[in-house]
């Protein structure tokens, strides 16, 4: 009779081992429905964002954004995601955005190379180089192979025109990351600067294979734009500078812009360039081109400018050689150039002396003589050890110090992607220096859409409107504001008009923001020289204001325009 109640003693036991064994099934199977789910999950939100990355690769950028937005909605915590959605910002010119999501990074991950290299990429492109770069400076210190960090670096030597330091960076950008494309059309740029025509196509070409085809037009101007550097490779040295060592050229002071009489090739016609720090290249007009039988040697695309629809088509011809002044004055070969339209029919003007030409010569323009002064680097003098960046001071009895102007001052100039020279200005109200392009062929001053609608900026609108001529066209009613100070480099003006322009199509070349354009009206003040060897522009006041010549009504010229 025992076994029978063990046998039954041992039937409970195993049915209860079974039930208990059926709940734990139970439990791991519910655990791994859980997993499965929680891995599903993470699998759909990995392919989100692998599906931004490959729309920013692919110049998509407004669904990439969009996508790296709903994969940081799942998990904010994606670093990874945070920083391709910094840097799709920044390829959309949206810098404060760029900024504050690779900023979260940053303060979330002080070790990342990548957030610090954003940071750094759009301070610089508000025009922030001291803090752009120590933001690339840590970078390198975390990661020395970031190639961010490595090419904004290496586009700050470019601004600041230490050339040769800029392509041996570029080029290490570029090994490091191949499929970057804004790396390699950085390096076509720098070695078109430095007069690397092959190198410079070749780049272009570079580009044009990894680049997205979503900007037909951008790629149609980067083609001629390669026939073009193809053809100047060909054509010996440009630029080449002739005739006597130290011109001294008579110009008329029309608008506030001086006016030129220039010879071209074997032509006996005289014509009118206006002297252009607004342009990189020379520029003739349809009318004279087509006048003296100067035929395009490339052409494509459409350039971006100021006025009216902000774009007109870019062709490319090539002078034999450009006489300025008489037959005694500087000569020039191997020069070339833009052709467009001009629009301002109330001021008869055949082109515009770039500073590509300028270049060649430490160029001094004199606005009470009315006479541009053009030295080849031989007769270069020796640097005045008085000149100063800022004012010096005088004691007075009862210890009171008081500025005083100096002889003269120089301004720091830096030259943007596109050509520009730029310089820094400081305006009532705003606390940063602002990046000013430095043109003496427009007529009066311009301060950006962007800059006017600034609380600092909007007490000094006035209520006259203008009509104002630009490279693409003619912008009608166009606001005015009168600036209460204007300071450079320690010397100002007083209540000075600007008017108020669009400069989104500039700054979309010109590699940093410009705010701002100081034109011939702040210029004619002074006897203004373009030392190109020391990137300076150095400001002497003059005593008394020059004088005009034929005077219109004040507008901008057709200046600030490159494709």
């Amino acid at each position: 009779m025992l076994f029978p109640d063990i046998k039954r003693e041992a039937c409970h036991a195993a049915v209860s081992s079974l039930a208990a064994l059926a709940v734990c099934f139970v439990i791991i199977a519910c655990d791994a429905v859980i997993a499965l789910h929680a891995g599903s999950v993470a699998f759909a939100a990995d392919k989100i964002r692998d599906r931004a990355e490959r729309a920013l690769r692919e110049g998509e950028f407004e669904t990439a954004e969009k996508l790296f937005r709903e994969k940081l909605q799942k998990d904010e915590r994606d670093t990874r995601a945070r920083l391709g959605l910094s840097y799709t910002l920044l390829k959309q010119r949206n810098l404060q955005g760029a900024f504050d999501e690779a900023t979260r990074v940053a303060t979330a991950e002080p070790t990342s190379a990548r957030a610090r290299s954003l940071i750094g990429q759009a301070l610089l492109a508000v025009g922030d180089f001291r803090a752009a770069v120590e933001e690339f400076r840590i970078a390198l210190s975390l990661r020395e192979t970031e190639a961010l960090a490595i090419a904004g670096i290496a586009m700050i030597d470019f601004y600041e025109n230490r050339t040769n330091a800029s392509l041996r960076g570029l080029r290490r950008a570029v090994s490091l990351d191949q499929k970057e494309p804004d790396f390699v059309f950085s390096l076509a740029q720098a070695a078109a600067r430095f007069e690397r025509y092959a190198e410079a196509a070749d780049a272009y070409e570079r580009f044009l294979r990894v680049a997205p085809r979503t900007d037909e037009d951008r790629r149609a101007r980067i083609r001629g734009l390669i026939d073009f550097l193809r053809y100047l490779s060909t054509q010996g040295q440009l630029y080449r500078t002739t005739g006597t060592s130290r011109s001294v050229v008579p110009f008329e002071l029309v608008n506030n812009r001086p006016i030129l009489r220039v010879r071209l090739g074997n032509t006996k016609e005289s014509l009118r360039f206006v002297l252009d720090t607004g342009s990189g290249m020379c520029v003739m007009s349809e009318q004279a081109v087509t006048r003296l039988g100067v035929r395009p040697v490339a052409r494509g695309g459409m350039a971006r400018a100021v006025g009216g629809a902000g774009r007109f088509e870019i062709v490319y011809g090539f002078l034999p050689f450009l006489q300025l002044g008489d037959t005694n004055g500087a000569r020039v070969e191997n020069v070339p150039i833009y052709v467009r339209r001009f629009y301002n029919d109330q001021e008869p003007i055949d082109g515009y002396i770039g500073l590509a030409l300028l270049s060649k010569y430490l160029t001094s323009i004199d606005y009470a003589a009315r006479t541009i002064t053009l030295l080849r680097e031989a007769e270069r003098p020796p640097v005045d050890a008085s000149l100063t960046t800022v004012p010096s001071v005088v004691t007075t009895a009862a210890g009171a110090t008081t500025p005083v102007a100096p002889a003269s001052i120089e301004l720091p100039i830096r030259t943007t992607t596109s050509g520009f020279w730029s310089g820094e200005v400081h305006l009532p109200g705003i606390a940063k220096p602002l990046s000013f392009i430095i043109d003496t062929g427009a007529s009066i001053s311009v301060v950006s859409e962007d800059l006017a609608a600034r609380e600092e900026m909007t007490r000094f609108a006035q209520s006259s409107r203008l009509r104002v001529f630009g490279a693409a066209g003619v912008a009608e009613n166009v606001q005015m504001l009168i600036l209460p100070r204007v300071v450079m480099a320690g010397t100002e003006r007083v209540n000075v008009p600007a008017v108020v322009l669009d400069l989104d199509q500039i700054n979309e070349t010109s590699g940093f923001e410009q705010t701002g354009i100081i034109g011939g009206n702040i210029l004619r003040h002074f006897r203004v020289t373009f030392d190109f060897q020391r990137t300076v522009v150095r400001l002497e006041p003059l005593t008394a204001p020059a004088k005009q010549t034929n005077a219109v009504k004040r507008e901008p010229g057709e200046s600030a325009t490159q494709p």
